[in-house]
């Protein structure tokens, strides 16, 4: 069952999906509710995430299970592993992009800590955000004109309370920023030169050129090398996160990880586990993020217990580099797609069709300086109604010092493809950007999963609705990074490392055991299924949707990943054997589901979520969507945790 809760007015409203049939239930307006006999009380994101109870939902694209979860049993003396491959510490930060290294940097004061990132500490979402961080900064702005603006943008979806918060404290966020040594630019009279993207009403995004997220990145990551009691794991990819019951509550105490250097399984004991491992682009073809970007916190966290929310809210940003239109094309195929900042059109710029006609005037009356998901639509409707495969933004009527020194990035990146935008337009498409849903977290960034905490593009803290506000991603990361900092020490200090528990899960192997010949197989098919998928997805699941195709894509994906799985445990995989890459393809169709459960829940058109057949907004329908915990044990490998729970 997937449930859809919000506190709106001062009132609980309350809807529930059944994933069979996806029929919707009215919301109504009730003060408490009753959930397979358990209360649950004011559940908005205001009364703090651990209030939430483990229910039962329908397994995506599966029937339930009545198998019960094992309750928690007190930690008896073991033999713990000392060779190396189990590591205890206070704090495990999952990602190392402006969330995960805010939050290290604070809590490294009152414990040790490990941040674990798959690649290179450097190779996040962050590291590739151009535009900036939007904040109040100028005397003519207001906090009450950035919160209406958000508001707006997300559709009235918001969080009120977190979007007041996240505007609040934003301005001494970036104050801290500076501080610790990042470099904005200035304007001529030594002020910030504060830009204006689509969606805000005033100049108030602080940025370094359009390198604002690759600024950020530099300068954290120079105070964590230099912090003696942060320990950073790079080419550690998190598997699956380590957790037990205590009764109703789901408590975690630490992830597996697997060295993709050394292909060993390390294991990481800690008392407090911050996730913030960014978004899920590539279960589309193209999209803006980085190749490590394939939703595996939010899939983790799933499988842990934790509660999910609004995954139907994917931002495609409305321009992205087109390749097909360089002068020059790319020698090969890009991991990831070039960014065209909101900046550019925030300065100016035009978007016209290949007839070099300005259509944006005919869908809004902001133009191109509409909301993301607004400019995204109507260039796919442009590119379906002419059958083109790009349109052009036009920022050459501006003084060419202006742009190079706005734009010195894209300036360069075109040009190296033939392409002098001093002088010529930019080709440009939609492309999946920006993931608004995901873990469900409350104010200070806790979830419903003791000890767990989130932060950045992995969380969904309220502040998006449904559609975030140009350059508000870094500063909710940087807000809710530094929130949850107090209640993670605080917890921390309440608890104590068991070095016993390292056996207390089942650890995944590598399949070594399979043979090189048969693991060149797997991966091979392993990477034509990841294609198909994303296939699927951007077909079916994309900028516009309608109940036909998504149910057509549901079936489509439940037979792929069905035909995938059979065709690993045929060749002799196992249930808990771990690849980068086989590993990754779970978490994608993980994710992938999670998307399409929610978009057939919201039978209207909000933001992004915009539906053919229910082509309108209503307001009966302004509630998040939640996805619920399932079981442990589900019939399918994406949607199950590697380790067993035999001795919890």
């Amino acid at each position: 069952m997937a449930a859809s809760i919000a506190y709106v007015g001062g009132h609980l409203q309350y809807g529930v999906n059944f994933c069979k049939g996806h029929s919707y239930k009215q919301a109504v307006r009730v003060p408490d509710v009753t959930l397979n006999g358990f209360l649950q009380r004011e559940l908005s994101w205001s009364c703090g995430m651990s209030k939430f109870l483990q229910i039962r939902r329908c397994n995506l694209f599966q029937s339930p299970t009545n198998e019960k979860l094992k309750p928690f049993r007190t930690f008896t003396t073991l033999a713990y592993l000392r060779d190396g491959s189990t590591k205890y510490f206070d704090f495990a930060v999952i990602g190392s992009g402006v969330a995960g290294l805010r939050y290290a940097l604070e809590v490294a004061k009152h414990g040790s800590v490990a941040v674990i990132t798959k690649a290179e500490p450097h190779e996040s979402n962050t590291n590739y955000a151009q535009g900036g961080v939007s904040a109040v900064l100028c005397p003519s702005d207001s906090i009450e004109s950035h919160m209406r603006d958000t508001i707006v943008a997300g559709a009235y979806l918001c969080d009120e309370e977190t979007v007041k918060i996240v505007c609040t404290e934003g301005p001494d966020r970036i104050r801290e920023l500076i501080a610790m040594g990042a470099s904005f630019d200035h304007g001529d009279d030594g002020n910030l030169h504060l830009a204006r993207e689509g969606g805000h009403s005033h100049h108030r995004i602080v940025h370094a050129a359009d390198m604002t997220g690759r600024e950020i990145e530099r300068a954290l990551l120079e105070a964590v090398i230099k912090d003696p009691n942060i320990s950073v794991f790079k080419h550690h990819f998190a598997i699956d996160l380590l957790t037990s019951q205590d009764g109703l509550d789901t408590v975690c105490h630490g992830v597996d990880a697997l060295n993709t250097e050394t292909q060993e399984v390390v294991r990481f004991i800690s008392k407090v586990i911050l996730l913030a491992s960014g978004g899920v682009g590539h279960i589309y073809p193209s999209t803006t993020n980085p190749l490590v970007a394939t939703g595996d916190g939010m899939a983790m966290a799933h499988r842990a217990q934790a509660v999910i929310s609004n995954m139907e809210f994917v931002q495609f940003h409305p321009t992205a580099l087109a390749d097909e239109g360089l002068p020059i094309k790319p020698k090969k195929t890009r991991e990831n797609a070039f960014l065209i900042t909101e900046a550019v059109r925030g300065d100016g710029g035009i978007l016209y069709n290949l007839s070099m006609e300005r259509f944006m005037p005919l869908y809004d009356e902001r133009a191109e300086l509409a909301p993301r998901d607004v400019v995204a639509r109507s260039i796919d409707d442009q590119l379906k109604k002419r059958n083109e495969k790009y349109v052009l933004l036009d920022i050459s009527h501006k003084p060419r010092e202006k742009i190079l020194s706005h734009f010195p990035n894209i300036a360069n990146e075109c040009l190296q493809h033939g392409l002098d935008i001093t002088r010529q337009p930019i080709p440009v498409v939609p492309a999946a950007h920006y993931m608004c849903g995901g873990v469900r977290a409350g104010l200070q960034g806790e979830t419903n999963v003791h000890g767990l905490y989130v932060a950045g593009e992995v969380a969904c803290t309220g502040l998006h609705g449904a559609n975030r506000l140009a350059s508000n991603s870094l500063l909710e990361a940087l807000v809710f990074a530094r929130r949850a900092v107090r209640p993670s020490i605080d917890h921390m200090k309440s608890s104590s490392l068991d070095l016993r528990a390292s056996n207390l899960w089942t650890r995944p192997v590598v399949p070594k055991s399979l043979g090189t010949d048969v693991m060149h197989k797997i991966l091979r098919t392993t990477k034509e299924v990841r294609k198909e998928l994303q296939s699927v997805m951007w077909k079916y699941v994309g900028i516009v949707r309608s109940t036909t195709r998504l149910q057509e894509a549901e079936q489509k994906i439940g037979e792929l990943e069905a035909k995938w799985e059979t065709y690993l445990f045929e060749h002799g995989w196992q249930q808990t054997m771990v690849a980068l890459e086989a590993c990754e393809m779970r978490n994608l169709f993980c994710c992938a589901k999670l998307v399409l459960s929610s978009a057939l829940t919201r039978h209207e058109s909000r933001g992004l979520h915009y539906m053919i057949d229910f082509p309108y907004l209503e307001e009966s329908k302004r509630l998040p969507t939640v996805i619920f915990p399932n079981s442990h044990t589900t019939s399918t490998w994406s949607s199950r945790q590697l380790h067993q729970h035999s001795t919890c």
